[in-house]
């Protein structure tokens, strides 16, 4: 049997052991093949292919539920259960996700794209089907190393261990997330000691039965394994250790680069060259900036949560480990250290991603705001990211940062913006701030060595016009200056530019709506709650009875997609926003 022919895992559980190993085989040159050519996550799927086959043909999925954690791992589950045609669309416009998503499939039992939740889904669904009387259902949650050693995990364990819920845990120990795998448990599971002492571990402690560890590459033992753990009932885990990359030389040899590596040629591994520009990203802006301050500022410190390489920090983390933080999957744990360091006179920089920002809201609130603590959240990816979806399009922090007292938010226009409120901040943050920046190009190749003290809470008029306000933030500013230069009505736009969400430049906003008919907000961000909302309450707050149009994202999750196409959909490209503003103009004349 060939790996196009199977439809669904009933076509699995007709094959031989060998059958198995050739079609694994299949998949994991199947998986490199499509995601050569068509970029997406690749280590993590090839370090599970043998799990993925025999987890299928052992199991009666989808009766039996199997939970990717994250689900950067879940592209040989997706191409077993019938999608082996759709693959060539992951993470395309209209294409199916990279992750695992309940609407896409009956056999994606859990939609995943954070990391440490799937614990809590397959306890969750477990003790659900106690209720409900439906017996002998498996509930399966796939979780590495990284993973596990999340807070919302160990929760998780600590309630499973008290129950007699039907759960398996298979934990992947492959030593890596996306970064190596960092602390105290990452060093528990590499002691050789585990093997030996399987009766006294930190498992069974929690009365979770614990198997392992055993290869997780090695089809024949895990088909054992896993037919034996099928037999058995409760709380229960399996360590397997497997290699991330599993397959192709390169990805095994660079693991950090081949978690997502681009296109490469699918024999040598070798990345093709792109023609980039020179461009930096915004997180390189960001990495080289923190550290020429950390070398001029020794009360700066860097804390992130399992995220050094993608929010700039391998520098710092290379030339001043002793002030930079990786603290795992861990964003509570990463603002509160934050809290605790700047209580001793620190000035903290939490670097973070806006979508994991989300899953520190209490800390944010409880352990920096009501104390007014000078920590700075460095929020990246803040905005539209494009190929990973909802899951990660940071667009919801305006709104849920904007109605927490004591805290500043700052969108930077431009990068070198970015790095001169860094500087501007790192020596008198006077209380939590929270600057937000987006993924990819800059729009600069090196930035201004010199460092300039940015005059605060101010925002700029760019152009001036008659009749409409255009008030853009942060670095949306460039599509709406695209915009204007390309209408043919530029005379009749005034163009403002907010970094501020809070506080507002109150002084050029009355400016604005004393000497505009019209008013139009342009941010990227959630259009509920945002920027244009904050300009909305202004105007009612000095009851100024003028039109107010805000553009922004969408109330709805947005789809996965290259980050053109995104933009156009939501009306924030150059060209939307022109439209726009030629509508607006026709029906002011």
């Amino acid at each position: 049997m060939q790996l196009k022919d199977i439809k669904s895992p009933k076509e699995l559980k007709q094959c031989s052991l060998k059958q198995l190993v050739g079609i694994s085989k299949e998949l994991r040159e199947y998986i490199i093949d499509v995601i050569s050519s068509n970029e997406g996550h690749l280590g993590a799927s090839l370090g599970v292919i043998e799990l993925t086959v025999l987890l299928h043909y052992i199991f009666d999925t989808p009766k039996d539920k199997i939970l990717w954690d994250v689900g950067h791992q879940a592209y040989g589950h997706k191409i077993l259960t019938g999608r082996y045609e759709e693959f060539k669309s992951n993470r395309k416009w209209k294409g199916i996700s990279g992750f695992p998503k309940i609407k896409e499939s009956k056999y994606d039992s859990f939609g995943t794209g954070h990391a440490g939740t799937t614990v809590s889904a397959a306890l969750g669904m477990a003790l659900a089907s106690e209720i409900r009387g439906k017996k002998n259902i498996n509930h399966i949650s796939v979780i590495g190393d990284a993973s596990i050693a999340s807070g919302m995990a160990f929760e998780a364990l600590n309630h499973l261990g008290t129950t007699s819920a039907n759960v398996l845990i298979i934990l992947n120990d492959n030593t890596m997330g996306i970064d190596p795998s960092v602390g105290a448990l990452k060093n528990y599971l590499e002691k050789s000691n585990i093997e030996i002492n399987k009766e006294n571990n930190i498992f069974n402690s929690l009365n979770i039965d614990y198997h392992g560890p055993i290869d997780g590459h090695n089809m024949e033992l895990l088909k054992n394994e896993l037919m034996l753990q099928k037999t058995k009932k409760g709380p229960r885990l399996l360590h397997i250790r497997t290699i991330k990359g599993k397959g192709l030389i390169s990805a095994e040899k660079d693991q950090i680069l081949f978690h997502a590596p681009g296109k490469f040629d699918k024999l040598t591994g070798k990345l093709y060259k792109k023609n980039k520009s020179r461009k930096l990203k915004f997180h390189q802006v960001f990495g080289k900036t923190i550290l020429d301050l950390a070398k001029i500022n020794s009360k700066l410190v860097c804390i992130t949560p399992a995220m050094p390489t993608g929010s700039g920090l391998n520098e710092m983390m290379k030339h001043i480990p002793e002030r930079c933080y990786d603290v795992g999957i861990a964003e509570q744990h990463a603002v509160t250290l934050a809290a605790g360091m700047a209580c001793e006179g620190l000035i903290p920089f939490c670097v973070i991603y806006s979508t994991f920002l989300q899953r520190a809201y209490d800390q944010i609130i409880h352990d920096v705001a009501i104390q007014n603590l000078n920590v700075i959240f460095c929020i990246d990816r803040a905005g539209i990211v494009g190929h990973d979806g909802p899951t990660h399009h940071g667009v919801y922090d305006i709104s849920f940062l904007r109605c927490i007292p004591n805290l500043k938010i700052i969108a930077p226009r431009n990068a070198q913006r970015l790095r001169n409120f860094l500087y501007t901040f790192q020596s008198k943050p006077n209380g939590p701030i929270a600057i937000r920046y987006p993924r990819g190009d800059s729009q600069i190749e090196k930035v201004n060595e010199l460092f300039e003290n940015l005059e605060l809470y101010k925002a700029y008029k760019i152009t001036s016009g008659k009749k409409i306000a255009i008030l853009s933030l942060g670095t949306l500013f460039k599509n709406v200056e695209e915009a204007i230069n390309s209408s043919n009505f530029s005379e009749e736009f005034s163009h403002y530019s907010f970094e501020f969400v809070y506080p507002l430049d109150e002084k050029i906003l009355h400016e604005v709506f004393k000497t505009h008919s019209y008013v139009l907000t342009i941010e990227e961000g959630a259009i509920k709650g945002g920027f244009g909302t904050a300009i909305m309450e202004y105007a009612q707050k000095y009851n100024y009875m003028k039109k107010i149009e805000s553009i922004g994202v969408p109330h709805e999750f947005i789809s996965h997609g290259d980050p053109d196409i995104l933009y156009d959909s939501i009306n924030l490209s150059s060209n939307k926003i022109l439209n726009k503003i030629e509508e607006v103009l026709s029906l002011n004349k």
